[in-house]
């Protein structure tokens, strides 16, 4: 069975197109803003205040919306959270040249509804998709993912010659309207007794204790995202100006970051590895190519060929991870425990991008690169040494011994 073949089952189409919707919305709204701030409407003191207000909400949202997705249906919460994120983006268009702190309220609103949908979209694909079409549901939705990372700078500055940032951002709404309308009702476990929201999620920190594999993997993809996340959003666009002196070098990179992507995410649409764990983790353990070829002054080329092979090894590790997950978890926790993933994985990557700069001014970029680079390829290595970390299973079967 293809991608394709998945897409063809109404239900999953739905899912689908929703959370591509979503991804659209979520990468647009910064380059939205970034044009109003080139057109004078927007400080960029105030760009980096809004947006710092889209992650404060998106970080304070992602463990409550998987509460709540585990707690009531999640068709339900993607329903809410979606339109959530859409009446909030028009409100940040009201605030253009007025008022920064009206732009700010409204976009941890949307960031809160970005939130809250990530896990109740995870849970989502596990009740609408079987497990044997999971891992192309999971490669055929991280494709979507991948291509929103092209398509929707394009598409916004596109838009942009014939449309002013006020319609962007309606627009934008818009996408989070389909993204909350789109999605189907899916088979919804039974329902635990209703406790504290603080309980609840704690429930779901215990069930992620329960397997070996999903803490050693999230921590080392936490390691990676902190360290290897950063050099590309930090270190990157300063050695492309210094070192090569011109943007063509960030460009490329991050170009071929992404074909590397889709690139893995077509592989893992068909490709089984028998030890399913170990190749998800090489291949997040090649994010390391990335911070090794800004160490010394290769050719263009090779930094390219580095972010083609992070992309690539990037996806050979979500498709797996994430349906290892759908298949491990205990479906009732699945939304919480999904949400202690996005929470640490991402919501660190922050912190990361704060602390680079400061550390290459101090400690000179080669030395931070080379500790990037090490624990990058090292912290997957340390978690493939976890037990049941070869399948991502918390016991392996026989055949698989």
């Amino acid at each position: 069975m293809s991608t394709a073949t998945v897409l063809r089952d109404p239900a999953f189409a739905r899912l689908w197109a929703g959370t591509t919707a979503s991804g659209l919305a979520t990468w647009a709204l910064p380059f939205v803003l970034a044009l109003a701030v080139l057109d004078r409407g927007l400080s960029a003191t105030g760009l980096g205040i809004v947006l710092a207000a889209r992650t404060a909400g998106f970080l304070l949202a992602v463990p409550l919306g998987g509460v709540l997705a585990d707690r009531y249906s999640r068709r339900a919460v993607v329903l809410w959270a979606g339109l959530a994120a859409a009446l909030a983006t028009p409100v940040i268009a009201l605030g253009l040249g007025r008022s920064v702190l009206l732009m700010s309220v409204a976009a941890a609103a949307a960031g809160a509804g970005q939130g809250a949908c990530r896990p109740a979209f995870q849970a989502l694909t596990a009740e609408v998709v079987d497990e044997a079409g999971r891992q192309r549901a999971n490669a055929a939705i991280t494709l979507a993912v991948r291509a929103t990372t092209l398509v929707a700078p394009a598409a916004t500055a596109l838009l942009a010659t014939v449309l002013d940032t006020w319609a962007l951002l309606t627009g934008t709404g818009l996408l989070w309207l389909l993204a909350a309308l789109l999605p189907p009702r899916g088979r919804r476990p039974a329902p635990a007794p209703q406790v504290a929201l603080l309980k609840e999620f704690a429930e779901g920190v215990r069930e992620a204790r329960r397997h070996p594999w999903f803490l050693a993997g999230l921590a080392a993809l936490t390691a990676v995202v902190f360290t290897g996340y950063s050099v590309t959003g930090v270190a990157l666009p300063l050695i492309s100006r210094d070192r090569y002196g011109t943007e063509a070098v960030l460009a490329a990179a991050l170009t071929a970051y992404t074909a590397g992507a889709l690139a893995g995410a077509l592989l893992m649409a068909r490709w089984r590895p028998r030890s399913q764990g170990w190749a998800a983790l090489f291949g997040l353990g090649l994010y390391g190519c990335a911070p090794l070829s800004l160490l010394l002054p290769v050719h263009p080329v090779l930094v390219a060929a580095a972010y083609l092979l992070a992309g690539v090894g990037i996806e050979l590790f979500n498709v797996p991870w994430f349906t290892a997950t759908q298949r491990e978890v205990e479906p009732r926790l699945l939304a919480r425990v999904s949400s202690l993933d996005f929470l640490l994985s991402y919501g660190l990557a922050p912190v990361g991008l704060a602390v680079l700069a400061p550390a290459m001014e101090s400690f000179g970029a080669a030395p931070v690169l080379a500790v990037c680079a090490l624990v990058c390829f090292l912290a997957p290595a340390a978690a493939a040494l976890t037990p049941a970390s070869r399948h991502f299973r918390r016991r392996s079967s026989p055949a698989e011994c």
